[in-house]
């Protein structure tokens, strides 16, 4: 059977969801897949692209994994746009003469930015926000001028002024409309967003039509039809979107009577081998301008292709987002446009706060939802609405605050099992059920299997509710307590042996625990005791609770010897230190390597010879560097402003201070840091536990980033921060991940199972949401004060050396070590080559 010759224009957003989904369920040899990119990049998450202002890179946005359309077998045809489709001979024709044929073709062209007719609109400094180039050319302009205004105040457009915000301009909303959101607001809804965002020195201009934009050599004078002006330094248009039609108008498919390519229920075009999905796509004559409606337009087209019947029933149009700082909700009818319609609103001037409901006649159904200021109800309340479940007999209930008289919103049970749950990916109740019965048991694991909850992270609230109700159906206890030992958490246990002043296993287990302990509770007690204290941990009483890396302060390899990897702050070593660690693995025979954490491991050593190893490095200036620790293993930095002609922050300075500040702590499990000099991110500062990038105005923190078998890109915390900012942020945030994550937990699964994720974290370490900031900043300024060398600490004691002969009896070495030459190095013996060397 011969190759179906695919053919796809545009490599967006839903575009990409389209060839996902492909990749995941065409059969091997099915299709011949060709894709033109008219971009000079491959799909990235345009959802996000404010982020690029503050701190996340093109890469960071790109949804497209390395390899994935190589391995696929699917051609790209980058910065090659198509300008002609020809019906007749299913040919796709691009502006380099390129001639694609085709039997089947999706058309995902997207929408383009529309800028009103205004006179001088098309002068230099005036921009439209759409693209990655859009928004460089933002910034340089940015660099020069210091006043910008956004022309339109829907959800892009505040966006954009936000963006402009951050990037220290003064900065203005204008729009039309008499409100902001008009599309999503009512009246008193829009004129809450505007006080709040006015609040935050960003000037507001509604009910102004621009007639003229003047260009003088000062700037630019926009002229309002109500005759007042606004003078401005540069302008960025975003007035809407519309759909990018033209091919398909060239070649006479079906168009919408507003635009956009007409499709059926199984998007397909007027010709039945044309498919078109996303803001092109016009379906009973509606363009769906967000994401979601178009991957499931992507579903729903790749499932026809594949010979099913599933059918586009359209989408539900609510939105919750974060605009300028501002949590914003719009439900269903939110203008009340529903006849016999009524309303039930909550205001709080003082917070504010405003949430509205729009229900039906009979006061059963709820119609619709406008919130600003709080959104915490938006996932119930929409799923009321989907659902068409019965309201309370009372509905203001369910907007009030509880010291109003609020009751519990009904909970996920009431919920069919067709509710979506995630409309990013489609995901339903019933999919997250299954996936819960097949052995998911936590938010981490259903993300993983399902999707939910790693698009826009808005359905995590629900799906955490699922989880933890089908769990307790099923009788399941999903406890965290440490084991049969304690019946408390790690979390708990932290807060009790802090606060009680408890110092050893015998008095935690004795207060708080029973029987004798485990190879559970042990080591994790003992790391307890660590984060709290930071007492030499080979002390008597704290030595049975290590493993066997922190017993010998070496991490044990694989013939029976110990690696040994002094500390290199930040990556940076004298000459004097190189010819050190030199001489030392001479004089004891150990193989040399430069880590991935830009350090220099000793292998081979065996382990009488640690402590003669480390006095000689001591003597030498070296510390150890707890790489067999659950602690700080490394701050790995580029050379940054100091050598670098691209640098615009001293990355090894800083690095080293920060590794300096936090060596020795010990943690859940150890934790990485990385500083890159500026956003080239040489030093993959995304890919670390705690990350920082430099900025033209300071450094942009990120967090919970890993590398490793599960890698995960980091999250920006906060970005343009000063130097005491940032460590301030950094020492709050290693404190409340020590205090709060689950035994062995790394980071970046604590942030994956942290309820509000990144938003929860950014308000505890940012807005002291807790109150406890105060407690992590001297908790940490304790741990530092406390903090010795443990090599130094053994070296200088004789009575704990003794530990590290090899027999008790006897000075004999460990015979079973053998070393064969390679490379000029010493390696371990294979086991054929131990039989030959021992006689074996």
């Amino acid at each position: 059977m011969s190759k179906t010759n695919l053919v796809i224009i545009g490599n967006g957003m839903v575009g990409h969801r389209f060839v996902e989904e492909l990749i995941d369920k065409m059969q091997p040899n099915q299709f011949n897949i060709t894709i033109f990119c008219e971009e000079t990049r491959l799909a990235y998450d345009r959802v996000h692209l404010s982020s690029y202002f503050s701190g996340h890179t093109a890469e960071a946005l790109s949804l497209v994994r390395e390899g994935l359309y190589e391995e696929n077998h699917i051609k790209v045809l980058l910065n090659e746009r198509a300008i002609l489709i020809n019906r007749q001979r299913k040919e796709v024709h691009s502006q380099q003469g390129r001639i694609v044929a085709y039997d089947k073709l999706i058309i995902a062209t997207g929408s383009y930015p529309w800028v009103p007719p205004i006179k001088g609109a098309e002068g230099s400094d005036c921009f439209v926000y759409r693209t990655i180039e859009d928004l460089d050319a933002i910034r340089q302009c940015a660099k020069r001028c210091k006043k910008g205004a956004v022309v339109g105040g829907g959800l892009l457009g505040l966006e954009a002024a936000g963006a402009l915000k951050n990037l220290g301009m003064e900065t203005h909303v204008v729009e039309f409309a008499p409100v902001l959101m008009a599309e999503q607001l009512d009246v008193q809804g829009g004129e809450q967003l505007r006080r709040k965002i006015e609040e935050m020195g960003v000037g507001v201009h509604t009910s102004k039509n621009t007639q003229e934009i003047i260009h003088t050599p000062e700037g630019k004078i926009m002229q309002f039809a109500d005759g007042s002006s606004l003078e401005i330094d540069f302008i960025v248009f975003s007035t809407g979107i519309r759909a990018n039609d033209k091919l398909a108008q060239e070649c006479e498919l079906e168009i919408g009577p507003r635009g956009g390519i007409v499709i059926n229920d199984y998007c397909q075009t007027s010709d039945s081998d044309i498919y078109a999905i996303g803001e092109c796509a016009c379906w009973q004559s509606k363009v769906f301008g967000l994401v979601a409606p178009g991957y499931k337009m992507a579903q729903i087209a790749l499932a026809h292709l594949m010979g099913q019947a599933d059918k586009f029933e359209g989408a539900d149009m609510s939105a919750k987002l974060k605009l300028m700082g501002v949590d914003v909700g719009s439900i269903g009818d939110a203008k009340a446009k529903t006849v016999g319609s009524r309303s039930y609103v909550y205001l709080d001037e003082t917070t504010p706060v405003y949430k509205k409901l729009i229900v039906s006649g009979d006061n059963k159904k709820l119609l619709g939802a406008v919130l600003v200021g709080d959104t915490s109800d938006y996932s119930n309340l929409l799923q009321l609405m989907l659902n068409n479940i019965d309201l309370p007999e009372h509905p203001d209930t369910l907007i009030l605050p509880a010291h109003a008289g609020a009751k519990p919103t009904m909970g996920v049970d009431a919920l069919p099992d067709s509710a979506q749950i995630c409309s990013c990916f489609d995901v339903t109740k019933e999919k997250i059920i299954h996936a819960i019965n097949a052995g998911c048991h936590t938010v981490a694991a259903i993300k993983a299997e399902t999707k939910a909850g790693t698009g826009c992270g808005g359905c995590i609230p629900l799906v955490t509710q699922i989880l933890n109700l089908e769990l307790a159906k099923q009788g399941i206890e999903v406890s965290d307590a440490l084991c049969e030992h304690f019946k408390y958490s790690r979390q708990e246990l932290y807060h009790l042996i802090r606060v009680e002043g408890l110092k050893s296993f015998d008095q935690v287990i004795k207060k708080h625990g029973n029987g004798y302990g485990c190879e559970v509770c042990k080591p994790t007690v003992g790391s307890l005791l660590a984060s709290c204290w930071n007492d030499y941990i080979l002390k008597d009483n704290l030595i049975p609770l290590q493993d066997s890396n922190d017993i010998f302060l070496g991490n044990i390899q694989k013939n029976g010897t110990y690696s040994v990897i002094p500390r290199s702050a930040g990556g940076e070593i004298t000459p004097e230190g190189l010819i050190a660690i030199g001489q030392i693995a001479k004089k004891y025979q150990l193989y040399s390597k430069i880590t991935g954490s830009q350090r220099i491991g000793l292998f081979g050593a065996q382990k009488d010879d640690l402590p003669v190893i480390w006095k000689d490095l001591i003597a030498a200036g070296f510390e150890s560097g707890y790489a067999y620790a659950k602690a700080l293993r490394m701050a790995k930095t580029c050379v940054g402003s100091t050598w670098c002609r691209f640098g615009v922050g001293d990355s090894v300075g800083l690095g080293v201070e920060l590794e300096n500040r936090y060596k020795g702590i010990r943690a859940p499990h150890k934790f990485k840091l990385g500083v890159s000099g500026c956003t080239r991110e040489c030093a993959e500062a995304q890919g670390k536990d705690i990350g920082v990038i430099a900025t033209e105005k300071g450094w942009n923190l990120y967090v919970c980033g890993n590398g490793g078998m599960k890698p995960r890109h980091a999250d920006l915390l906060a970005a343009d921060l000063d130097k005491n900012t940032l460590i301030q942020f950094i020492d709050r945030f290693l404190m409340f991940y020590i205090r709060t994550a689950d035994k062995l937990q790394r980071t970046s699964v604590w942030l994956e199972n942290l309820e509000g994720g990144i938003d929860y974290l950014r308000s505890v370490i940012i807005d002291d949401k807790l109150g406890v900031n105060a407690e992590l900043e001297s908790e940490m300024a304790r741990l530092r004060k406390l903090m010795v060398c443990e090599w130094k600490e053994t070296v200088e004691n004789n009575a704990n050396q003794i530990r590290f002969a090899h027999f008790i009896n006897s000075s004999k070495r460990d015979e079973n070590v053998q070393i064969v030459s390679e490379r000029d190095q010493h390696r371990p013996a294979t086991a054929e080559e131990r039989k030959v060397m021992i006689g074996e």
